[in-house]
């Protein structure tokens, strides 16, 4: 069985599954993709996403917002309120994006520093985004004791480097369908050497399809895709990629384990 550890039901365009969010749960399940982590990017559509899924037993959820999406200051306290959801198991995502909006850098510092707290009061890892912004990122992880609480460095894009440095801190690694991306070479070198018990795979759904599915939309039961290609990078099996990212998600999450009879 799979797991896809980070995508965005409530950002689907469902018209290509009849308007049914249950069309896309019974096709991940079709391709043996049993759990699903979706992800909060906003606050305000928090409660929206969080009674979307309420009926799936194999959907989690988390709760923050995306560094792009800071149009409201955090309010730590809203946040924590929100995050105290029963099926809410991590906090984010959140982090710093310099791609795109470099001038936003305070506000995404503020922000990011706020979903740490939160996280550590709550005992809840993190769902981190950086991209373009590795030393802020780690400098604020050390300095926020995210350590702490742990969690996933989501869709994957940074230096081995980075990588490292993340897993010392606690950090899973998940890759996304770039790495079976032409231009992501460099991505795949890192892919070979983040340890066995550190790495997830994910499909950041709607976005970022991985091939041989790239300019469609993304859907959970592509996450079978990236692990075909981690298999193919890593030299082992599909079956053992999906069962140590299953072994990886149930150490962090253990709550969304199978409860043994």
């Amino acid at each position: 069985m799979f797991i896809d550890s980070h995508c965005h039901l409530d950002r689907l365009k469902l018209e290509e599954f009849d308007h049914n969010l249950d069309n896309v749960i019974d096709a991940a399940l079709a391709e043996k993709v049993d759990t699903l982590l979706c992800v909060s990017v906003t606050l305000q559509d928090f409660p929206a996403m969080a009674e979307q899924t309420a009926k799936y037993d194999n959907v989690w959820i988390t709760c923050g917002a995306h560094p792009l999406n800071q149009d409201d200051e955090i309010d730590p306290e809203q946040l924590k309120g929100l995050a105290t959801h029963p099926r809410v198991i991590a906090i984010g995502e959140t982090g710093l994006d310099y791609f795109y909006a470099p001038e936003t850098k305070p506000v995404q510092l503020d922000s990011f520093r706020k979903h740490i707290r939160v996280a550590n009061q709550l005992n809840k890892p993190l769902i981190i985004h950086t991209r373009d912004a590795q030393e802020d990122t780690l400098a604020i992880l050390r300095a926020e004791q995210a350590e702490n609480v742990g969690g996933i460095l989501h869709c994957f894009t940074e230096s081995w480097e980075m990588a490292e440095q993340a897993i010392a801190m606690g950090f899973y690694i998940s890759f996304s369908g770039i790495v079976t991306f032409k231009n992501a070479a460099a991505l795949r070198e890192v892919a070979k050497k983040v340890p066995a018990d550190r790495f997830l795979i994910e499909t950041d759904a709607p976005y970022l399809a991985p091939v041989p599915h790239r300019g469609k939309q993304n859907q959970p039961a592509y996450v079978v895709e990236v692990a075909k290609h981690l298999a193919s990078i890593r030299g082992t099996s599909v079956a053992e990629i999906a069962k140590q990212s299953s072994e990886n998600f149930h150490r962090l999450f253990p709550q969304t384990a199978p409860v043994s009879l």
